[in-house]
């Protein structure tokens, strides 16, 4: 979002962001100007305790964490958003689709605004596997039923944010149809950072739903440090668990051991915060541990990327060309490490079944066949022919009528 903002900055449009509090120093390190909003309600302090609680779940039990988590986040915003709105003096917005329910507000206001979803787009159709299953592309009535079934399941955990909306819309006299999927989503403009062709095939979506490819660029991010002088010219496995679900020690074990198990590789692992790098042990000496790395400065050296299916890091992988094993853990991760089986750009293994052995048995298929290399080379290029930063812009711009 942050390099989206940077894009329509360069266009000569005034942009600003409103965030919660844990949000904006990053933000205001990228060179975007911000706007703290819910500061009482929603301390930094809170979001980190449950972003830690987060970070040791997987499976439904985090998806149900997640879902409570955002209702929190959601009464919030909802009593709050509109005052930092009128003292910004925002005319459009841009929003955050994970914020679930958060269109009511400008809905209310009578203000345009377009979602842009960063992860995978949730679709409540039943026409593809939700976004939290990891289920296979297909269209038998079996699987169609399935599709619905995990809709209905979704739906079940979504309560506390539905609730939280339903209040809102009662209480400013709003007439919302909540039989639709999502009756909130932007009519003008839904934006998926998901290449078209990285997503299962299917024309079930919405007129105003548009691929635009990845929105990522090198500019305004933090840079963190990295050994660079540790390298040793070896085909690099770069590992990363992202920045939620990066709590489970023995889950960057098992990483660590199946990696030094693949002969004439290096490996580098970032763990993020929820653990120090010394609760890593490794038994190379060339192995590097870091808490945060450079990833895409890492991803343009690797030969393999070890991920949790996280959308970024999926979409960086594929943008540099480079196959990749996938451990997902929960929420949209299951359904990208899917897609990118579905794809033949890599492998993915349940994080419930996670072994070196079969974490190393993964790692080798893919880098010791060329086919996985040769279909992400595919979509490199299919990748590098649509600018998805300029692309988004666009759309932004035909749907407010700049």
């Amino acid at each position: 979002m942050t390099t989206l903002a940077r894009g329509l900055q360069s266009r000569g449009h005034d942009v600003t962001f409103i965030a919660f509090p844990f949000a904006v120093a990053a933000i205001r390190a990228a060179g975007l100007p911000c706007i703290p909003y819910c500061e009482k309600e929603l301390p930094i302090e809170r979001v980190a305790a449950l972003h830690k609680g987060l970070s040791q779940l997987e499976g439904e039990e985090a998806v149900e964490f997640s879902f409570i988590a955002l209702a929190e986040l959601l009464r919030a915003a909802l009593d709050q958003l509109p005052a930092a709105i009128a003292a910004a003096g925002i005319d459009a917005l841009v929003m955050d689709v994970t914020h679930y329910f958060l269109g009511l507000v400008p809905m209310h206001l009578g203000i345009p605004y377009v979602h842009v979803a960063p992860g995978l787009p949730l679709d409540l159709s039943g026409a593809t596997p939700p976004r939290f299953f990891g289920w296979p592309f297909e269209t038998t009535p079996a699987a169609l039923e399935r599709n619905r079934a995990g809709v209905r399941r979704i739906r079940e955990l979504m309560k506390p944010c539905t609730d939280a909306a339903k209040k809102f819309s009662k209480k400013m006299g709003m007439s919302v149809d909540w039989s639709e999927p999502d009756p909130t989503i932007s009519k003008l403009a839904w934006i998926t950072q998901m290449p078209q062709e990285f997503d299962f095939p299917s024309d079930h979506w919405p007129p105003q739903f548009r691929y635009t490819g990845p929105i990522h660029g090198e500019v305004g991010r933090a840079e963190a440090p990295f050994p660079w002088e540790r390298l040793t010219g070896e085909p690099l496995i770069y590992a990363s668990m992202g920045t939620l679900q990066n709590g489970q020690t023995e889950v960057f074990q098992t990483i660590v051991e199946a990696a030094e198990r693949l002969s004439g590789f290096q490996l580098a692992l970032a763990i993020g915060n929820n653990l120090g790098v010394d609760q890593i042990k490794t038994s190379l000496s060339k192995t590097i541990v870091v808490n945060h790395a450079p990833q895409l400065k890492l991803l343009k050296r690797a030969a393999l990327c070890v991920t949790h299916a996280g959308m970024n890091t999926a979409l960086e992988a594929l943008t540099q060309g480079v196959p990749m094993v996938a451990i997902p853990v929960t929420n949209d991760q299951p359904a990208v490490a899917a897609r990118i089986v579905h794809h033949h750009v890599g492998e993915s293994l349940p994080i419930k079944e996670l072994t070196p052995t079969l974490l190393h048995a993964a790692m080798s298929e893919v880098v010791g066949d060329a086919s996985y290399q040769r279909q992400s080379q595919y979509f490199k290029e299919a990748i590098a022919r649509v600018n998805g930063l300029d692309e988004a812009a666009k759309v932004i711009e035909r749907a407010f009528g700049l």
